[in-house]
């Protein structure tokens, strides 16, 4: 399944039957930083479901849809967003499920500010963070939480190991 076909759908909301991971962003304009998540996912075959919605703009939609993760069988959720980025912290609040957080760069402190924001959570709600714009390797450490239950996936960052060590 190209998981990218399905990007109109998913902007509004819908949800991928077999996904075990879900992508929130808080604006549309970080999709193009989050390209290299969403192509690393398909890469290691990985179904996801994507929804953008902010925590502060759009708060009731971040926590239905965080509410309902798990009972979708979703297993990993990577959250992206810059300057106050609370969304990690906000989903976080709602779910059992491990998050994996994305500072986005931003044009005021270059992402700094994203990265703070995502690191300084309180006790009890954790969210484990990539460097700034790291989608990608967010990707990847989602695929290793889920590699912990799953051979396939263990399989891919196998794989994908091996070939780094070739490069």
């Amino acid at each position: 399944m190209r998981n990218m076909r399905m990007h109109h759908t998913l902007l509004g909301g819908s949800m991928v039957e077999g996904a075990v991971v879900g992508i929130i962003m808080g604006s549309k304009s970080d999709l193009p930083a989050m390209e290299g998540c969403t192509k690393q996912l398909e890469e290691f075959g990985v179904p996801f479901e994507l929804v953008i919605a902010s925590a502060h703009r759009t708060p009731e939609k971040v926590h239905e849809w965080a509410a309902g993760a798990a009972d979708r069988g979703l297993k990993v959720i990577i959250a992206a967003a810059g300057k106050a980025a609370h969304l990690g912290g906000v989903v976080a609040a709602y779910t059992p499920l491990p998050i994996v957080g994305v500072p986005m760069k931003t044009s005021d402190l270059g992402g700094m500010d994203s990265l703070l924001s995502m690191v300084q959570m309180p006790s009890g709600v954790p969210v484990a963070c990539v460097a700034i714009g790291g989608a990608r390797n967010a990707a990847i450490y989602a695929t290793q939480i889920l590699a912990t239950s799953d051979a396939r996936c263990a399989e891919a960052i196998a794989s994908f190991k091996r070939r780094m060590a070739e490069a």
